[in-house]
């Protein structure tokens, strides 16, 4: 299921991100704070549990989260989104998986992972500012079912009509949360008109 987040902030933002003269310090800042305004959409439906707790006046029956919240980053420019959720789940955990592409196959390749140890039981939120082919995000939702995840949400800045097509056959359980949908890819797997590389605008490297 597709989720295409609308807010104004959303959309200001997004357009500060896709200026190709923003510079690596206000993009990774606009990043972050994209992540932490897709959060509140990313958890509402996130499951409660009722509990009693004593307030300084009396006695409240209230409720709180009734799962873990894991975040998995795909390296590197997955990292870049990681602090504006977690300043929202402080409590989450946080796993890594390092996938790349590889430029000729367009095919992902997995290079490292490091997982907590309640995925089976916790909302894993895999997060890569990019949905272009869909082949890494895919791989990467494969991996971490085999790793025990059952839950997942993939989150995403800008995706293309490719990517969400090639999680929505491979992966038709688990929802895609992004803050714009754009034309397609080019010749190069690349979504048009994107907002470049994440990873080298995020780290200041080409």
């Amino acid at each position: 299921m597709l989720n295409l987040l609308k807010h104004p902030l959303l959309t200001h933002k997004l357009t500060l991100l896709r200026r190709k003269e923003t510079n690596t310090k206000d993009f990774r800042e606009t990043l972050e704070e994209i992540a932490g305004l897709m959060a509140f959409e990313i958890t509402r439906d996130l499951p409660l549990k009722n509990v009693t707790v004593e307030t300084p006046v009396g006695i409240c029956s209230t409720q709180e989260l009734a799962r873990d919240v894991v975040l998995i980053p795909v390296l590197r420019a997955g990292l870049g989104m990681v602090n504006g959720i977690s300043n929202l789940i402080p409590s989450a955990r946080v796993g890594h998986i390092g996938m790349y592409r590889d430029h000729d196959t367009l095919e992902p390749n997995t290079y490292y992972s490091k997982f907590p140890d309640n995925l089976p039981d916790a909302v894993v939120m895999v997060l890569d500012p990019m949905l272009a082919t869909g082949g890494s995000a895919s791989a990467a939702i494969s991996f971490l079912k085999e790793n025990g995840a059952k839950t997942i949400k993939l989150v995403c800045v800008v995706g293309a009509p490719e990517g969400v097509e090639r999680i929505r056959k491979d992966h038709p359980d688990v929802q895609i949360y992004l803050a714009g949908l754009d034309e397609k890819l080019n010749d190069n797997g690349y979504i048009v008109p994107g907002l470049g590389d994440a990873g080298d605008r995020l780290f200041g490297t080409k």
